[in-house]
């Protein structure tokens, strides 16, 4: 209701200001209820409306395919009067020629001139409808996308500290000081290879906790020391291939992306020697990874949150939009992550116009 009451007060103003600069013979308050105001005013609401509508109705299904640039602008224009200026040419047309007397509408010009003039002031009105609609419609899109971008931002932070907070957490130092005391006892050459692994994933996580987005290549030199940790602490009951025929140099992924994928498999399974946890981390062509894990669910007594897998989306979606997909059968649980470019770290977001 607000909308339409605003939509008919432009369009009052409108006919307002054009009657006056008309030359008709009817003067005063009755020229504006003669039957040839009526016909303009009826005529000028009827295309305002017509025009708006579409209008809102192109750029709402724009917004679904993605923001609104140049081309999709022209696109929409074009499609706007293509629908419109037919009817506005039928309207005017009837109006002055077939009805003209049976309306009792004067004309201080030949029909076919005041026809013409008439026309193209429609056309002239309903692109400048158009063009206002469209500028408030990219307005009211830039504000949402500022406000989407302050909100990832935000999330974003959170996301670094949290996986960082995860990864030094005491819980997580205790379980690996206690697997490296019993290898002590066990085998020292062993033992000597935990250390040096768990020192290099501290310092990969230390390094890289300001950076959202690292290379593939230091993503996989992590996995490696990370993987051999969760192998040896677990017994064998975990067992982690990595299989990526891409250059690892050329491609990014955000941080820690592909551990938090580990350790949510790890986290929502049951696994033993007998029945390992096999997890694969595939390159699918050069555009992806797919990381897959066979599926034996852990019975829990609440629902899963998924609050990791929203995290890896979110983020992906602050710099692409490539989707993550997530994929669940009756013996595997699968996730396929987009590989970015490495021009993506120049923050080329998705942009508006």
């Amino acid at each position: 209701m607000k909308k339409f009451l605003f939509r008919l007060t432009v369009i009052n103003v409108v006919f307002f200001l054009i009657k006056i600069t008309m030359e008709r013979d009817d003067d005063g308050i009755q020229g504006f209820f003669s039957p040839t105001s009526v016909f303009y005013y009826v005529s000028a609401f009827i295309l305002f409306m017509l025009t708006w509508e579409l209008n809102d109705w192109f750029l709402r299904k724009q917004r679904t395919k993605g923001g609104l640039d140049f081309k999709s602008s022209l696109l929409i224009i074009g499609k706007n009067m293509i629908l419109v200026a037919p009817v506005a040419a039928l309207i005017y047309y009837l109006g002055l020629f077939p009805f003209k007397d049976t309306f009792g509408i004067i004309c201080d010009d030949p029909p076919l001139v005041e026809f013409t003039i008439d026309f193209f002031r429609a056309v002239l009105l309903g692109l400048t409808v158009i063009f206002f609609n469209m500028f408030h419609f990219a307005m009211n899109q830039r504000e949402e996308m500022n406000k989407q971008m302050e909100d990832l931002k935000k999330e974003m932070m959170a996301s670094k500290y949290t996986s960082l907070k995860n990864q030094i957490s005491p819980h997580f130092l205790f379980n690996s000081l206690n697997t490296l005391t019993s290898l002590m006892y066990e085998d020292r050459d062993l033992a000597s290879d935990f250390v040096t692994r768990l020192a290099s994933s501290y310092r990969y996580i230390l390094d890289n906790k300001e950076e959202d987005l690292v290379s593939l290549q230091k993503e996989l030199n992590f996995l490696d020391a990370y993987a051999f940790m969760m192998e040896v602490r677990h017994k064998n009951a975990v067992v982690i291939k990595i299989n990526i025929k891409v250059s690892p140099d050329h491609h990014w992924i955000p941080t820690l992306a592909l551990q938090m994928l580990i350790e949510n498999a790890m986290k929502h399974n049951l696994y033993s020697k007998e029945r390992p946890l096999q997890i694969s981390i595939s390159s699918i062509g050069a555009d992806a990874l797919a990381v897959k894990n066979n599926l034996r669910k852990r019975k829990r007594k609440q629902d899963t949150t998924k609050l990791g897998l929203e995290n890896i989306k979110k983020r992906y979606s602050y710099y692409t939009n490539k989707q993550v997909l997530v994929m669940e059968e009756s013996d595997y649980f699968e996730v396929i992550i987009p590989l970015l470019d490495k021009d993506v770290t120049k923050m080329n977001l998705k942009s508006i116009s």
